[in-house]
């Protein structure tokens, strides 16, 4: 422990214990923002199941993927990746091709990420590839299961997916109970690895990040460069500070943040969920005054079965609210299953119904409706309809705004989205302003260095390039 210690000192953080946390990550001096705090290879991951074939196994790119000729499972994007997963990869790649095709079946990407987990930390204890005070199998030992916690069905589940592991590694000798502990850890420890646009593409194990506690107001950011993890640093973080991430989607109530982070075993107890009455949620979750005129929430009281407007008293039947809720529903789960068709242009009549419902049922700051604008948002790309995307990619962005914090990746990845769309119907001042915008978040949040910023500031000096000339070409005549 004393030489991990020194191992993160070195980045300037500590491991300490947090009350009513258990142990945290604690910086050792002062961060700025966009400043690195971790970065992490994962000590195990693997592509999710819609990423399986489509990205290298090793770094998780998309470029140049070819399957491994022997086990037809594993994929590299080049012979540097496969030479560096070669000596794990050859002991995985044996039991793989001794699976029979039923049993290949069942390999999901959970139970390759044990098997990679466990082949590692055999070859690490064999000495065959290294270990450092960063990456070892003691790190994963000390992350907590909350095995006690886990209900008796749950545990029957990870005792068959050990099950399921031997029957992959036959010639080991492995300690099921040990394997299905593991599986606990992975379900409350690992990280869903997104691409630089937030898109899930696998799952990972990062030992130092794994102690990294929540918040619903985090100070920090993870964002993933290929599988490797990046904790960067979302405001002036001083010396003697907890770094805190978010493991869930912010842009919640109190309530369903608190039910997303249940699988975790704690109840957060950040500013935000402490507040006993949280205006922000009631515009989340609200509807709207009957009288359009009024700009109040209308919240349900049950000694009137009505929906009354906290500002102006107005009342809504609540049957009738009901009434129009359950045709949201049917319209939602309608569209839902043509845009699975890929019939874009009913689909977006489709949403498009149901956001004239909802714009009259719900408050204008509703969750609901910025649901519907996003995918509005989306169809209207597919359909190359850039004037209506343009329209929906604003209004999601205004929404960005009110949810989250100003340095925020979806507001950045927004406003680049928005960039986009501007520069395609030709309006270059618009498209400076957000890419300008998106700059000014994704370098905080992303860094400078990553293909995916060097693209979007390529973008910007394109616009300005193009604004100057148009400037220039207006003074001469």
């Amino acid at each position: 422990m004393e030489e991990f210690q020194r191992a993160l000192s070195s980045r300037g953080v500590t491991v300490a214990s947090i009350p009513g946390k258990g142990r945290g990550l604690v910086t050792t001096r002062d961060f700025s923002p966009g400043e690195v705090i971790i970065c992490q290879e994962p000590y195990a991951s693997a592509p999710n199941k819609a990423s399986v074939g489509l990205i290298c196994d090793a770094c998780f790119s998309s470029k140049h993927v070819k399957k491994c000729s022997a086990c037809r499972v594993a994929c590299y994007c080049g012979p540097a990746c496969q030479k560096s997963e070669w000596k794990l990869h050859q002991v995985e790649c044996k039991a793989l091709v001794a699976l029979s095709d039923e049993r290949r079946k069942m390999l999901t990407p959970t139970i390759r990420l044990m098997v990679q987990l466990i082949l590692r930390a055999k070859l690490q204890q064999d000495q065959v590839i290294p270990a450092s005070e960063t990456n070892n199998y003691d790190l994963i030992k000390a992350l907590e299961s909350h095995m006690s916690a886990v209900g008796e069905d749950q545990l029957v589940v990870y005792a068959q997916m050990a099950n399921l592991v031997r029957l992959v590694l036959p010639s080991l000798d492995l300690d099921l109970k040990e394997i299905s502990h593991n599986f606990s850890k992975l379900s409350c420890n690992a990280h869903t690895i997104c691409d630089t646009e937030l898109r899930p593409i696998g799952t990972g194990l990062f030992p130092i990040v794994s102690m990294i506690n929540h918040s619903c107001l985090p100070n920090s950011v993870l964002i993933f460069e290929g599988n490797v993890a990046h904790v960067r640093a979302t405001e002036s973080i001083p010396k003697n500070t907890e770094v805190m991430i978010s493991y869930i989607e912010t842009a919640f109530t109190k309530e369903k943040r608190q039910s997303e982070l249940r699988q975790y075993f704690f109840t957060c107890t950040c500013s935000r969920c402490l507040k006993s009455y949280a205006e922000e949620d009631v515009y989340l979750e609200g509807y709207r005054c009957s009288d359009h005129k009024c700009t109040g929430v209308s919240l349900f009281l049950s000694d009137q079965r009505a929906f009354i407007c906290q500002q102006c008293g107005a009342a809504r039947d609540a049957q009738e609210v009901e009434r129009i809720k359950s045709g949201v529903m049917q319209l939602s789960e309608k569209a839902s299953t043509v845009v699975s068709t890929g019939n874009y242009t009913e689909a977006y009549s489709t949403y498009k119904a149901i956001e004239q419902v909802e714009c009259d049922l719900y408050h204008p700051f509703s969750l609901n409706i910025l649901k519907t604008h996003e995918n509005l948002l989306k169809i209207s790309m597919e359909l190359k309809d850039w004037k209506s995307a343009l329209t929906y990619c604003r209004l999601t962005i205004e929404a960005y705004q009110r949810v989250y914090p100003a340095i925020h990746p979806m507001i950045g990845l927004q406003f680049y989205t928005c960039g986009k769309i501007e520069w395609l119907l030709e309006y270059t001042d618009d498209a400076i302003r957000s890419y300008t915008k998106a700059a000014d978040i994704l370098r905080i949040t992303h860094g400078t260095t990553s293909p995916f910023m060097r693209e979007l500031l390529a973008s910007l000096e394109e616009a300005r390039t193009e604004a100057s000339y148009k400037h220039s070409s207006r003074e001469r005549f």
